[in-house]
């Protein structure tokens, strides 16, 4: 049997909610998966901040936290390359154009 007009047209009307949903879904991971990265990157420099003369807990707490901050520690790693242009940054995770 042959889709009538009306139901070839509620499929389509389906799959583009469907699509749309997709996109909207991916860009709000995105925008989380960013804010985890960024508040890992404070984390990382409030802990060991004493390695670059910021104030920071005391040593010892750092030095036990440090084996469990290596993802933490690559990024501080990463965000020194690109200390130079804070706002770059910012515009890479907001999509200004």
């Amino acid at each position: 049997m042959k889709p009538t007009l009306f139901q070839r047209a509620k499929t389509w009307l389906v799959n583009l909610w469907t699509t749309a949903d997709e996109v909207a879904r991916h860009k709000a991971v995105e925008r989380v998966e960013d804010e985890l990265e960024e508040l890992e990157y404070i984390f990382a420099l409030l802990s060991q901040g004493a390695f670059i003369g910021m104030p920071s807990p005391p040593v010892q707490i750092s030095l036990d936290l440090l084996p469990d901050m290596e993802k933490d520690l690559i990024l501080l790693m990463e965000r020194v390359e690109t200390a130079n242009e804070p706002l770059s940054r910012l515009f890479s995770v907001f999509d200004i154009s």
